[in-house]
Formats: C-alpha cells, sequence, structure tokens
C-alpha cells in the first residue's frame, strides 16, 4: 500500500553483482582457506556445502563481521523520490555514490513533486502550496532575467555581440537561483549505487527522521528487485528499527511535555556564526607541528633537513607536490600526502537546504544535519541568494512564496498532519543548521573544488569563510588554499582554468583568498 498519491518511486537494478549473499560467504572462506580463494559458485556446491554456506553467513553477520558484504554492489536507478528523501536518506552517510537531476541546469516541470495521501481539506492546501511555490518558481526565473545579463556582461562585456550563443547559460544561471522557492517535495532522479551492506542497513534503519514513509517505500523497492536476483538475499536483511524505537524520537517525545524553544536555538546558533556561513568551532593549536612531523616520519627526515615549514610546502604547495597536477585525486594513495590526516577542523555552518543537499556530497567532510521539526520556528526561516540583493523584484518574489509556504506548513501542522509530510513544503531555501568536521586532507579537496567561481554560490562563499578562518588559525597551512585554477598556476599547468567554456571570466588566481567575491 501506497502512502502517496503523486507518481509512485520507481526503482530499477541495472547492474549487479548477482550472488551477493554467496559472494559475502566466499569471501568469509577465502580467509581461512589453504587451498586459495573459494568462489562463489563453490559454497552451494553440496547439501553440505549450503549449510556450511548458511552457517557461516548466519554467524558473521550475528558477530559483526561485515566487511565481507561490501564486495556485492548494486547500482539503481531511482525515479519520484522526493528532495526531501534524498537529503535526509541517501546522501547521510559516506557509503555511496549518486549521480542525480542538477536542478541548477534543469527546469523543474510542473506537477513532479511528492503528494502524500491526506484528507481532502489538507489536500487542497498542501497542492494549492505546491501550485503557488511552483508559480513564483517561474515568475523568479523571468524576474531574474536583468540582473544575471546585468552581471554576466559585467564580466564579460564582449558576449554582448552574440547574446543567443549564452542564452542557455543565462537561463541556467536563473534555474540555479530561482529554484531556492521550490519545496523539498520536488521530486529527482538518479543513478545510486551501494553495497550489499549498506542495503542492509538501509532495510535496518529506513524510518528514521526526517521522511521515513517515503524512505520506507524505497528501501522496500530496492531491497525487492536484489532479491528477484538472489532470493538468499532475504536472509541478511532484518525488520526495520521503528521510528519510535529511535534515540532521536525518544528524545524529543520526552521533550514534548516541556518543549524547548527552537528560536532561542537558532538565535544562539546564529550568533555563534557572526554574520558568516560557517564559523570555526576547533582546531588543533599545534595542528601544523603534527602534520609536519607526520611528514618527516614518512620521509625519515629529521627536523634539521624538514623544517616545519618546508615540509608543509612539500604536502600544500602545487609547485612542490605534483599531484595537484592530477585530475583524478590520487591525494588519498600517496604515503606523503596522508600526512594531511593529522589535523581537523570543526565549522559550524548554516546552508539552505538546497545547498546543504550539494554539500553533503563532500561525504569525507562529515555534517550532523539536524531533525527538522526540532529546529522548526513556524517562522520563516531562509536562506536567500546573494543575487537577490541586486534584483529587488526578486526578492519580493521569494519573501511572499516564502511567508505562503511556512504558513501553509503551519496550518498542515495545526490540523494533525504529520510532520513528515507538511515538511515537504519548506522551500529549498530552508535554513539547515549543522555541524561539519574533516581532515586537512578532506577539507584541502573540498576547498580546491568548492572556492572555484563557477560552484554553487552558497558553498563557495561558506568556503571563503572557512579559508579565512584557518588562515588565521594556521598560517602556513592557510598560505597553500586556493581556487583550482590557483593550483594550476602554479604547477604551471595551462590553461589554469579547468572549466573550460565555462571559464568564469575573472583571472582568479591572481587574487587572495581575502578578495574572493562574487553574486553569480
Amino acid at each position: 500500500m501506497t502512502h502517496f498519491a503523486s507518481a509512485p518511486i520507481e526503482v530499477k537494478l541495472i547492474d549487479a553483482i548477482c550472488q551477493p549473499y554467496e559472494t559475502a560467504v566466499g569471501a568469509a572462506r577465502t580467509c581461512y582457506s589453504s587451498k586459495g580463494v573459494v568462489y562463489p559458485d563453490e559454497v552451494s556446491k553440496t547439501k553440505k556445502a549450503r549449510a556450511v554456506r548458511d552457517r557461516i553467513a548466519s554467524s558473521t553477520l550475528l558477530a559483526g563481521h561485515l566487511t565481507t558484504r561490501q564486495h556485492a554492489t548494486f547500482v539503481f536507478a531511482v525515479s519520484n523520490l522526493s528532495r526531501a528523501a534524498v537529503w535526509s536518506f541517501l546522501h547521510s552517510h559516506p557509503f555511496y555514490n549518486s549521480e542525480q537531476v542538477s536542478q541548477r541546469y534543469v527546469e523543474v516541470k510542473t506537477g513532479h513533486f511528492a503528494v502524500p495521501k491526506m484528507k481532502p481539506a489538507a489536500l487542497e492546501i498542501y497542492n494549492a502550496a505546491i501550485q503557488r511555490q511552483q508559480e513564483a518558481y517561474l515568475a523568479l526565473i523571468d524576474a531574474l532575467a536583468p540582473a544575471i545579463e546585468r552581471e554576466f556582461h559585467a564580466v564579460f562585456p564582449a558576449r554582448k555581440k552574440r547574446p543567443e550563443r549564452w542564452e542557455r547559460t543565462l537561463r541556467r544561471k536563473a534555474y540555479e537561483t530561482a529554484r531556492y522557492v521550490l519545496p523539498v517535495a520536488a521530486h529527482t532522479y538518479l543513478y545510486h549505487t551501494i553495497s550489499a551492506l549498506t542495503l542492509i542497513r538501509y532495510a535496518r534503519l529506513c524510518e528514521h527522521f526526517d521522511a521515513p514513509t517515503e524512505q520506507r517505500e524505497l528501501v522496500r523497492k530496492m531491497t525487492e528487485a536484489v532479491m528477484e536476483i538472489d532470493p538468499l538475499f532475504e536472509r541478511e536483511l532484518d525488520d526495520p528499527i521503528p521510528l519510535e524505537s529511535t534515540p532521536e524520537h525518544a528524545f524529543l517525545s520526552e521533550r514534548s511535555a516541556a518543549p524547548g524553544d527552537p528560536a532561542q536555538f537558532t538565535r544562539r546558533f546564529d550568533k555563534r556564526l557572526n554574520g558568516r556561513a560557517s564559523a570555526l568551532l576547533s582546531w588543533a593549536s599545534n595542528g601544523e607541528a603534527v602534520v609536519a612531523e607526520a611528514a618527516r616520519g614518512i620521509l625519515g627526515a629529521a627536523p634539521e633537513q624538514l623544517p616545519d615549514e618546508e615540509a608543509l610546502r612539500l604536502l600544500l604547495d602545487p609547485s612542490r607536490n605534483r599531484y595537484y597536477e592530477e585530475t583524478m585525486n590520487v591525494h588519498t594513495l600517496s604515503k606523503l600526502s596522508r600526512a594531511m590526516n593529522h589535523t581537523h577542523y570543526t565549522f559550524a555552518k548554516k546552508l539552505s537546504h538546497t545547498a546543504d543537499s550539494q554539500n553533503q556530497r563532500h561525504r569525507m567532510t562529515p555534517g550532523s544535519r539536524p531533525v527538522l521539526s526540532a529546529h522548526y520556528t513556524g517562522e520563516p526561516d531562509a536562506v536567500p541568494p546573494r543575487l537577490f540583493s541586486k534584483c529587488p523584484p526578486a526578492q519580493e518574489i521569494y519573501d511572499r512564496a516564502n511567508a505562503d509556504a511556512y504558513e501553509s506548513v503551519n496550518r498542515l501542522l495545526e490540523m494533525g498532519v504529520p510532520d513528515e509530510f507538511a515538511f515537504y513544503l519548506l522551500p529549498n531555501g530552508h535554513a539547515v543548521r549543522l555541524i561539519e568536521s574533516g581532515s586537512l586532507m578532506d577539507f584541502t579537496h573540498k576547498w580546491r573544488t568548492r572556492l572555484c567561481y563557477t560552484a554553487q554560490e552558497e558553498i563557495f562563499h561558506a568556503s571563503v569563510d572557512e579559508v579565512l578562518q584557518v588562515q588565521e588559525a594556521h598560517p602556513t597551512i592557510g598560505r597553500h588554499l586556493h581556487a583550482p585554477c590557483w593550483y594550476r598556476q602554479r604547477s604551471d599547468c595551462a590553461p589554469f582554468c579547468p572549466e573550460g567554456d565555462r571559464f568564469c571570466g575573472i583571472p582568479v588566481w591572481k587574487l587572495s583568498v581575502q578578495q574572493f567575491d562574487r553574486s553569480l
């Protein structure tokens, strides 16, 4: 039974290891085999072998010896899933790979939204709210056009001579900015690849916040698709942990008797940001010395041979470290570069829901994201794109649409509609407050991509905030953090910009990070 009136979630298994159960057992047996590799077909050859197979599968699962389940992988094509469910579930952990249709480059069409089944009066409010959000989105695309064209041609004045060539580029810029007003109910479609172990975990925890009903339906279809090619896989699955049995639900239920003040929490969080998108909370005061010592340990060098500053240059300066010329990001395999894993940074940050949906794809700088209901104040709480400050008509449309969206959410909640369904109306711009941590290794990779002027605007500005604060905390490290074109310029790779036709038009490699600024 579906709980949605909208198009059902579609899941197609388009590629897979066809014997996930027997592959896991073969891998387990190989660990103790004196005769070489034990192949999946061997573990089911005889009745005796099958008994051993099932015993090993059960015992390793019970004991938590789970790495054997990582050898089998599944490639799913998923359609008609809400952006809310992707953010709260599919992309909220590190063990996956996804390629998802982008709202930055593809116009969102009418009718492609998750619509939960509700009583007629509530459904009327819900559908009318989504219709108004869609209308505001289309109005924003048109309202933004003059400001986008003005900003674009201020950077590329010569391109005015051939406006038809750049019409699609400018239109996509409008999509990117106008999407902030769309609801997180918007459907998406994607490739999603996971291991058997991750799917087993999905099956166990699919009912957690924030979209448990949709998540449960998605996982049911994923596991059914796998069991069609391997019925034995069902033995690996356990019933989902009910939402009511999760520690998050237990705490929030207990607190409902004496509720806290979400508005007070958000005010305190925002005060800590002090006007930034991202504020540095924690770092090791001796982080530079630790990283330098790790580099010396790798190379067997004494401080006299490799002083701290030179060690950090060897790691971070692209004129010394040729790994930065590689497009395949081979740092994680490099002995030397792994020295950067030994100092960490923690940031408090505030992004729109749509920006954080991109930000969370940096899986090696994980964030602790909120239960949405725990932060919900009932008042509009959305992050506006910076371009709106240069386009008052767009700001007006955005503010009016958001006020309407939050009012619709409140009306649904007052009617007893569950949080998970009412919150599908939250706009893409809804503020997400989180704590994010990572090593220098992983943040360096993130900053090197997100300081590009073509990167998503909010994540760009958050990255600028982060690098400027790291420059204060760790100045030797900080002087080697910059945009991708700077790395190419420092290592004599031409052209300096790696983006080809998407060149932002600004020689960013000549700027200091303090000079970085953009609204488009």
